[in-house]
Order: structure tokens, then C-alpha cells, then sequence
């Protein structure tokens, strides 16, 4: 690795979890675009928000557009906003979050961005409302809406940063995730406090697979 190194995070399941609420809130942007309630919703691990909204539309019958989908964010972040009290609320940070985020921000030379398929809006409100932002490089991550797979958005994120794969390490909860790192040559380092067990993440090719972010000392050891 070079004097600057950077960690790639995502959100949901790894650092924190909304208990329900991103749903509720997708359902209310669903619905305001579309004009139709969201009785369902497509599967959603490792996927990206327009991914995840033309499925879902796709569910219930309807046909999507690019524009519906930016509209869609747009109201999927006000909801957000608006909301922003109860997501903080109900929703909560991942045992060991914010202590791994403080203790990688305290090491020389080392960056931390997101890699998420939210929308950015979105994904400064999820972080924001329980206070993991202050370390976050946000103009050097990737988002849900500059591309719709995550290896896109690995390499993107890598290219705004201006470092190479052999600079990164990416900390996801989903296989999918995990293999959007390993298609960059990146590091991927899986963490089990999602919807997939650490053997998935093992399957998926994670150079090292965590329980979940409590040892800090253990998350900072694999992520440097």
C-alpha cells in the first residue's frame, strides 16, 4: 500500500441498521412517484436504489423510466429529511461503529469514504443522524446514482479518490459486495451483522470475515 489508503464502507448492516424505517420511507417515495402503495418490496441486499426501484415497480406491474427514478430519489431523500428525528429514533449504529470509524480516522495517511447503492442524500442522512459522517470523505465515494451495479460503483469510487485497488479495502455485509471489491482487485473484508452469515461472506471470497465491528482493535487490524 502507498502512504494514502483508503476504507470503503457501506451502510446498511454494516455500520448501521433503521429497524424499518429506510422501508416505511422507500414505500412513501414509491408511492408519490408512482401514485400506487408499495404492498412489496424487491429483494434489496447488495443492490442499488435503482435497481431496487425498477424491481420493485416491476412487482406491481409498472414499467420505469431514468426520470422516475430521479424523481424517486428526490423524494426518497426529502422523506429522509423530514424523518430524519425518527430514523434516529428507532434506527441505531452498529455496536463497535463508531469507534472503528475513530480509530481508522487516527491512523496516518488513512481515508474513509462510502460505497452504497443509497442515493448520497440518503446516505448522509443515514450517517449523519447518529453521528458517523465526521470522518467520512463524501466526494470520494460512489453512490446509488452514478451507476446501478456495485462493481461500477467500486471503480468509481477508486477513480475519484485518485488511489489504486492495492490502496483499498471495502467492509460489506453482502456477498454481493464483497465481489464488487474482489472484480477490482480491492480487498474485501465481509462483516456478519447483516442478512448473510459469515459463511456466505467466506463463499464470496472476504480476505477476512468479522462478526460484527465490536473489537476494535481486531477491525482496525483487518482493515489496515
Amino acid at each position: 500500500m502507498g502512504l494514502r489508503r483508503i476504507v470503503l464502507w457501506d451502510i446498511d448492516h454494516t455500520l448501521i441498521d433503521t429497524r424499518g424505517v429506510g422501508r416505511e420511507l422507500s414505500g412513501i417515495a414509491f408511492e408519490r412517484v408512482t401514485g400506487r402503495r408499495m404492498e412489496r418490496q424487491a429483494r434489496i441486499d447488495g443492490l442499488t436504489e435503482p435497481v431496487i426501484f425498477r424491481e420493485t415497480a416491476r412487482l406491481h406491474g409498472l414499467a420505469t423510466s431514468g426520470e422516475d427514478f430521479e424523481r424517486f430519489a428526490e423524494a426518497l431523500a426529502e422523506a429522509h429529511l423530514q424523518r430524519a428525528a425518527e430514523l434516529r429514533e428507532r434506527g441505531h449504529a452498529l455496536p463497535g461503529a463508531a469507534a472503528a470509524l475513530d480509530a481508522l480516522a487516527a491512523l496516518p495517511g488513512v481515508e474513509q469514504a462510502v460505497v452504497s447503492g443509497n442515493v448520497r442524500p440518503v446516505a448522509e442522512v443515514k450517517l449523519g443522524v447518529f453521528g458517523l459522517d465526521r470522518h467520512i470523505r463524501w466526494e470520494s465515494g460512489a453512490y446509488g446514482e452514478d451507476a446501478e451495479e456495485r462493481a461500477e460503483l467500486v471503480r468509481i469510487a477508486l477513480e475519484r479518490a485518485g488511489l489504486s485497488a492495492s490502496d483499498a479495502v471495502l467492509v460489506d455485509d453482502t456477498p454481493a459486495g464483497v465481489g464488487a471489491a474482489l472484480a477490482n482487485g480491492v480487498r474485501a473484508v465481509g462483516v456478519a451483522t447483516g442478512r448473510s452469515t459469515a459463511a456466505d461472506l467466506v463463499a464470496a471470497g472476504a480476505e477476512t470475515v468479522l462478526i460484527d465491528l465490536a473489537d476494535t482493535d481486531r477491525v482496525v487490524s483487518a482493515l489496515s
